[in-house]
């Protein structure tokens, strides 16, 4: 299989390097070769099976749009830009396009979010308040994470009670990512903890999307699909 990779950053250099090790041929844009995604023409987009995006909020809609219109078949682990998502969605199926997108392809991440939504289940109405905290590296571009925002959302489908739960964003160093969801009683603590040694683990989840996509069309939500990977 073919993969373009756009975004030459730490993900998307270690995308680049899982893809190798599953034996897909790789291509690298960064942002000095694709700026308003002017590299992406029908002709070169051609040439590739999957488009992986990890790049910023403000190129990734530009890119979406490009790859999109022509049919392509795209995952992003680009966050900050769902405020865009109805109007991706209506284009890739408007074209037959494939698009697989998701605040975090960890699958460690996506089992958490199966367990915050049963922890929300269990807690509702028994006198818990909730508390989300996340830690990230400083040169994470938005704040807090998606995948901090991702479990507010899934806590609140499963406990409407618990309301607009706070998030503590800390952005320190080179951290990987750390998720922590507490829920607290005037009896006692309960956490439920994620913690990322290295982007790897983003890394394989993204490539093991790429090639699951490869061939269908549609949008799909990687935690809505990746347990048939």
């Amino acid at each position: 299989m073919r993969i373009l990779v756009l975004g030459h950053g730490k993900t998307g250099k270690l995308v680049a390097e899982v893809a190798h090790e599953h034996g897909h041929g790789v291509h690298v844009l960064d942002a000095k070769e694709n700026k308003n995604a002017a590299a992406l023409t029908p002709p070169f987009l051609s040439g590739f099976d999957v488009v992986i995006d990890f790049t910023t909020p403000e190129a990734v809609i530009p890119n979406l749009r490009a790859c999109l219109a022509v049919g392509a078949k795209v995952v992003v682990g680009t966050t900050g830009w769902y405020s865009h998502l109805p109007d991706m969605r209506g284009l890739a199926e408007r074209k037959s396009a494939g698009l697989l997108y998701s605040t975090n392809f960890s699958v460690g991440v996506q089992v958490m979010f199966q367990l915050v939504e049963q922890m929300g289940k269990a807690l509702e109405g028994k006198g818990y308040t909730f508390h989300i905290e996340e830690t990230h590296h400083t040169d994470k571009l938005d704040s807090p994470s998606g995948t901090a925002i991702t479990m507010r959302q899934v806590l609140a489908a499963a406990s409407p009670e618990v309301g607009s739960v706070a998030i503590e964003a800390h952005r320190v160093g080179d951290a990987s990512g750390l998720h922590v969801l507490e829920a607290r009683s005037a009896a006692d603590r309960l956490m439920l903890t994620h913690e990322a040694f290295s982007r790897r683990g983003f890394a394989e989840g993204a490539v093991r999307a790429a090639e699951w996509l490869a061939g269908k069309s549609g949008c799909y939500e990687f935690r809505d699909v990746f347990d048939k990977m």
